[in-house]
C-alpha cells in the first residue's frame, strides 16, 4: 500500500474536508482526545445536531474522525494518521518549494 505522502493526490478527501470553518472547530473540539456526543459538538457551532452530523460524516469518509458506539449514543473521536499523513505531505511539498525557490535565486544571482 501506498503512502499519502507518496501520492499527496490521495490526501485531496482529506484537505476538501478540513476546507470547511465548522468541520475545522469540529476537528479542533475533538482535538484534545475526548470523544464527543453529538450534542456536545453542537454546542460548539450555530447549527443544528443534523447539520453537525452531516459534516461529521464528511469527516470520517475523509478518514479524520470516526464514531463509536456507548449504547444508544454516538462518540466521535479524532483520528490522527490521516492528519499526520497531510501534514508530512504539506512539509514535503514545502521542501520541495524551498528548494524550487533557492535554485530560481541561485540562477538569478548568477551562482548557477
Amino acid at each position: 500500500m501506498s503512502s499519502a505522502s507518496e501520492d499527496p493526490g490521495q490526501l485531496a478527501p482529506t484537505f476538501a474536508a478540513l476546507g470547511d470553518p465548522t468541520r475545522l472547530r469540529l476537528v479542533a473540539a475533538l482535538s484534545d482526545g475526548a470523544p464527543r456526543s453529538i450534542a456536545q459538538l453542537t454546542e460548539l457551532t450555530a447549527i443544528s445536531r443534523q447539520g453537525v452530523t452531516k459534516h461529521l460524516d464528511i469527516l470520517a469518509r475523509a478518514g479524520i474522525v470516526a464514531d463509536l458506539k456507548a449504547g444508544r449514543e454516538r462518540r466521535w473521536q479524532l483520528e490522527g494518521d490521516r492528519l499526520i499523513e497531510a501534514r508530512l505531505a504539506l512539509e514535503s511539498i514545502g521542501r520541495e518549494w524551498e528548494q524550487a525557490l533557492g535554485r530560481l535565486k541561485r540562477f538569478v544571482e548568477g551562482d548557477a
